[in-house]
């Protein structure tokens, strides 16, 4: 959860105490949004939390894809296994037999 007492800061302190943010950001794990004229316009974070959070990220449009074939599914917009089995089947012994 962001902190907003922690967890924002001003581009100009970040540069002047990097070591102190990259100790924070590595204990934390939880990103640092940094200022530029008092607006928010960049955020760093660890580069393992960055890799789980991509993780994540994959995985939830994986899930969001799943939802969607059910959803397709269950409307009888797919179609059946056997069917594209079957026509893959013919595809490949086509191309065997060139």
């Amino acid at each position: 959860m962001l902190d907003i007492n922690r967890d924002i800061n001003s581009l100009s302190n970040f540069k002047r105490h990097t070591p102190e943010f990259i100790r924070q950001l590595k204990e934390t794990g939880e990103p640092v949004v940094l200022t530029v004229n008092g607006k928010a316009e960049i955020v760093v974070q660890d580069s393992a939390s960055y890799q789980r959070l991509l993780e994540r990220a994959e995985q939830a449009e994986r899930m969001e894809t799943l939802r969607a074939s059910v959803e397709e599914m269950k409307k009888g917009l797919g179609i059946p296994a056997e069917e594209v089995l079957a026509e893959m089947r013919q595809i490949l012994a086509g191309k065997k037999a060139q």
